[in-house]
């Protein structure tokens, strides 16, 4: 199995702004701009609340409720109106579908989804980053992978639960892919059964991938497991030596500040599967 971290949401070019942590703790992930998207900002809701709102005030009225938005990853059932038999899903293009494709990511490897959040406040009825806190990156979904479709390759009446998607109303595009959640899968050597799909609902600690007192979103501290050393592949866009540093029980990473899938081949770091079982123990699976 392949693990992909793989960055989205609002950051400071896609958007403007991190995605908010509410006042509760709930992670709260904006979908990226969309001008060609037929989904509006309006139209999708977090725990009740629409995200036209949350968008016009997080970046000053830059983006509005009337905007489309890139709805995507999708792993929220309510986020949105559904049609009959709808799965959570994942679209991907361009170089990023190409390393995917140049890694062999398939059916059976699992997307780990992280984002660049910051805590936000209401104040005078209007949505506010909390004065003095500090960006950072957090992880906040998963997606195991069903099926792998190209999307030129689909015929007219293929799949249409997923229609809505802004995926599917592009121009033509031979690496445009979509990814679909399988209904449960396993961790190699464990014996439970996962939610093919799903959020991790509030912030936690070990959600956060930025360093305690970092300044840095993209200073990571990750479990000693993710130290390469000298005979496994590094995680994807992570090759140089110096972008690591083991001090146990942690290791502390450099993040590429460009690319949005990370690619790391489990099979040769079977000690993360404790820390997999540990997050996947605590998130909210998607509900059909």
């Amino acid at each position: 199995m392949r693990l992909i971290l793989s960055r989205k949401g609002f950051d400071s070019s896609a958007g403007g702004c991190p995605s908010p942590v509410l006042p509760d703790g709930s992670l709260c992930v904006l979908p990226i701009p969309d001008t060609r998207s037929r989904i509006r900002y309006d139209d999708v809701v977090f725990d009740k609340r629409r995200l036209g709102k949350i968008a016009r005030d997080l970046t000053g009225g830059r983006i509005r409720g009337s905007h489309g938005a890139h709805l995507d990853p999708d792993l929220i059932a309510g986020a949105y109106p559904r049609g009959e038999g709808w799965r959570p899903l994942l679209g991907q293009t361009g170089s990023a579908q190409g390393h995917l494709r140049n890694q062999g990511v398939e059916p059976g490897d699992l997307f780990l989804f992280f984002g660049v959040f910051r805590h936000a406040e209401m104040h005078n009825r209007r949505w506010r980053f909390v004065p003095g806190s500090r960006p950072f990156h957090a992880l906040w979904g998963w997606l195991h992978i069903d099926q792998v479709h190209t999307v030129d390759e689909l015929g007219p009446d293929a799949l249409p639960w997923a229609r809505y998607h802004p995926h599917l109303h592009g121009e033509p595009d031979p690496g445009n892919t979509l990814y679909t959640s399988s209904l449960s899968f396993p961790l190699a050597g464990g014996a439970e059964v996962w939610s093919g799909s799903g959020v991790f609902p509030k912030l936690r600690e070990d959600l956060v991938l930025t360093a305690p007192q970092s300044r840095l979103p993209t200073r990571w501290r990750l479990p000693a497991g993710f130290y390469p050393g000298d005979k496994r592949p590094p995680l994807s866009y992570h090759t140089r030596p110096d972008r690591w540093c083991l001090e146990p029980p942690w290791c502390y990473l450099s993040c590429a500040a460009r690319g949005q899938e990370f690619v790391l081949d489990l099979d040769a770091y079977p000690e993360l599967t404790d820390w997999l079982t540990g997050l996947l123990r605590t998130g909210s699976p998607t509900e059909n």
